[in-house]
């Protein structure tokens, strides 16, 4: 692993982790586009994969609404789960190449749906049957980019779930999704000896980047920290998409 490489690793996990510090999530999505830059997302996913997992675990358990969050959520994360498994070789397979497009344009979309602040509600009787369908979408989204927000976390919102408890559903859910990738990745051979230390400088900067964003929290607006942070994932999404097109044409 070259040091240049392991620079980048630190400074693109700094950033995830502050970011996630201040407005509470954001970790994989950031660090999944920036590391794209100069990798395919299956190994920047190895990379991602272990301090997505920590720091989600840790979510998990800030709450006390665990049980409810299962007994409701379960549908969505089952087929999550489906979904993953079904597209298992997108990330290794002769499609690979069309990730980083894919992961360009949710980035995007992710940011547009954020800066609208669309609103949807779901009533509780159609919550089991739309959860397993968001699930099975969510879950071949994120098997070819690593990244599990859409529509997954709209979904979320649309049930009508308060703020706390809203942010705890997020660790579980992340958690879940991000246990199948690892199975994912383990059985495509990516998670190995060789991802251990970028992994560790990954894991380090993350929560060095969380320490930050939670103690400038208090001194600073979030809403507008989160609309500049969205408006950067939109460029960063067009650059990934437009530069991964280009690659796709010229092979």
């Amino acid at each position: 692993m070259f040091e240049p490489l392991l620079i980048l690793i630190a400074a693109a996990f700094l950033l995830a982790g502050f970011v996630k510090g201040v407005i509470g999530l954001g970790l994989p999505t950031v660090s999944m586009g920036l590391l794209a830059v100069t990798m395919p997302p299956s190994h920047a996913l190895a990379i991602v994969i272990v301090p997505a997992i920590i720091t989600n675990i840790w979510q998990t358990f800030v709450g006390p609404y665990l049980r409810d969050i299962v007994r409701r959520l379960w549908p969505l994360m089952a087929g999550t789960v489906v979904g993953i498994w079904l597209n298992a070789g997108m990330l290794t397979g002769p499609y690979a190449r069309y990730g980083t497009i894919v992961l360009g344009l949710l980035l995007v979309i992710y940011a547009i749906v954020g800066l609208s602040k669309l609103s949807f509600k779901v009533a509780r009787r159609d919550e089991k049957w739309l959860g397993v369908l968001v699930g099975l979408i969510t879950g071949v989204v994120s098997a070819a980019t690593g990244v599990q927000v859409l529509p997954s976390m709209p979904f979320m919102q649309a049930i009508g779930m308060e703020k706390d408890e809203l942010v705890q559903a997020l660790g579980v859910f992340f958690t879940v999704a991000t246990l199948a990738l690892a199975f994912n990745l383990t059985a495509a051979g990516l998670l190995s000896a060789s991802t251990a230390l970028p992994g560790a400088v990954a894991m380090a900067a993350s929560f060095a980047g969380m320490f930050i964003g939670q103690a400038v929290r208090s001194r600073m607006q979030p809403e507008a920290f989160r609309r500049w942070f969205l408006i950067a994932m939109i460029l960063l999404g067009i650059y990934l998409a437009a530069s991964a097109t280009y690659d796709v044409i010229r092979h």
